[in-house]
């Protein structure tokens, strides 16, 4: 069972949105994965900082109690980083990881989570010399689809690709992959829209 699974969340309360301009949420994920990164790299330990942002986008797209925890204004900073703590040792994430969500818990910054994950394996990446490619699913990958895929994506564009998962269940099946300014959308939706348009043309 996941380790975010079971997590008791607030639901049902009304939600304010703490988000801020992009480019400013932008900015402070960035200080912080850069704080991790240079961590990481003195203590060679950028496998499990790269374990470290998948684990917490799964916990992002899978839990709506995580998502509560990160969004909701309801907790105090000290139960956010109480709790944000515990399912940092809950999950098995590294202390450099776990210290610095404590951080942004005092700094009312873990709205800037998912940014942060993202932008951690970005820097990750060109440190290995990896191409980052945005892949949408509709469900969840195994290990052994993500190996395929990232295997497929190698051989397509000659170099080591570091897949950025996100899921939409509005796709159905099939994935929707970008890597740079390439785009491949083998989803049912996408293929749907595109019988509903010749259909409409033909009429």
């Amino acid at each position: 069972m996941s380790p975010w699974r079971g997590f008791r969340g607030v639901n049902n309360i009304e939600r304010v949105d703490v988000s801020e301009p992009a480019s400013i949420s932008s900015g402070i994920a960035k200080r912080y994965a850069t704080a991790i990164f240079e961590l990481a790299k003195d203590d060679n330990s950028l496998d499990q900082i790269a374990s470290d942002a998948d684990t917490l986008t799964a916990a992002l797209n899978d839990s709506e109690a995580f998502r509560d925890l990160i969004h909701s204004p309801i907790y105090s900073r000290e139960d956010q980083r109480q709790a944000i703590g515990a399912l940092a040792d809950r999950m098995g994430l590294s202390t450099t990881t776990g210290n610095t969500l404590r951080l942004m818990a005092q700094k009312r910054r873990l709205f800037v989570l998912r940014e942060l994950a993202r932008q951690l394996r970005e820097m990750i990446a060109r440190e290995r010399g990896e191409i980052t490619a945005d892949v949408t699913a509709a469900q969840e990958l195994s290990d052994e689809q993500r190996e395929k895929l990232a295997g497929a994506l190698k051989d397509a564009v000659g170099r080591d690709v570091n897949i950025n998962l996100s899921v939409d269940e509005s796709l159905i099946g099939g994935l929707v992959v970008k890597v740079g300014s390439k785009m491949i959308d083998t989803s049912i939706r996408s293929k749907l829209d595109s019988l509903k348009n010749s259909m409409k043309e033909v009429g």
